[in-house]
């Protein structure tokens, strides 16, 4: 499977060939393409949606996932098959704002690492707020509040955002780049590397601005206190 978002995650259009389309349930179909730009629900980033097109009929792609390795794509229409070739279009106003949460996650995160050396234990990325978890001993809101206005300094920055790989061998030797406070899967061998250049550098699979300028503004919503050594804080852009 050749994710082509891992390389780059502006891509809003692509034509691909249909490996397979197996039934579902009700109006369902799963679609396997040879390569694919839509990104698929994981690491707490939502899946796209978007389009497939095939002689000007349109099949709405209405959820993405992985599964045992593969993207699969959910369309809500019959009429695909195996080997068809088709135009596949992402919902550009969904992703962009996603790319722009989760840049202003790693951010966020990043500087929260700087000043407390907390790691993220969770997180999930939305349309109308996301959050983060962290393991994060005081909970102190005025700080966090603190922590989101020096997160906007480094936005206006415009720092820029590169993304480059490591074989895992040479990633382990760094434990800097793993900031999500879990094992990494035996089965990758290649590490995706994010960098937010002059903030934070981190092993990371999902699609990201180019530049920390396109993020906005990150607004404090609320930190809740999770349990022992674990803090949860929302925030929105603008």
């Amino acid at each position: 499977m050749n994710a082509l978002y891992m390389d780059d995650s502006y891509l809003r259009e692509f034509e691909a060939r249909m490996e397979s389309v197996t039934k579902g349930g009700g109006n369902k179909f799963f679609v396997v393409l040879d390569k694919t730009a839509f990104y698929p629900d994981s690491g707490g980033q939502p899946h796209d949606t978007g389009k497939m097109i095939k002689d000007g009929v349109e099949y709405p792609v209405v959820y993405v996932g992985k599964f045992s390795g593969k993207i699969s794509h959910e369309v809500s229409k019959e009429g695909l098959k195996e080997g068809d070739s088709v135009k596949c279009v992402i919902d550009w106003d969904r992703r962009y704002l996603l790319m722009r949460m989760h840049t202003a996650a790693h951010v966020l995160s990043g500087i929260i690492e700087k000043e407390t050396g907390a790691l993220i234990t969770g997180n999930q990325l939305g349309l109308e707020h996301s959050r983060i978890d962290l393991n994060m001993e005081n909970f102190d809101k005025e700080k966090l509040i603190g922590y989101v206005k020096i997160s906007n300094d480094y936005i206006n920055k415009d720092l820029p955002i590169r993304v480059s790989y490591m074989k895992r061998e040479e990633a382990l030797k760094d434990e800097s780049l793993f900031k999500l406070a879990n094992v990494l899967p035996p089965s990758v061998d290649t590490i995706r590397i994010v960098d937010i250049v002059g903030l934070v550098k981190e092993a990371d699979g999902g699609t990201h601005v180019k530049s920390t300028k396109e993020i906005g503004k990150i607004e404090f919503l609320k930190a809740e206190n999770k349990g022992k050594n674990n803090r949860r804080v929302y925030f929105k852009l603008s």
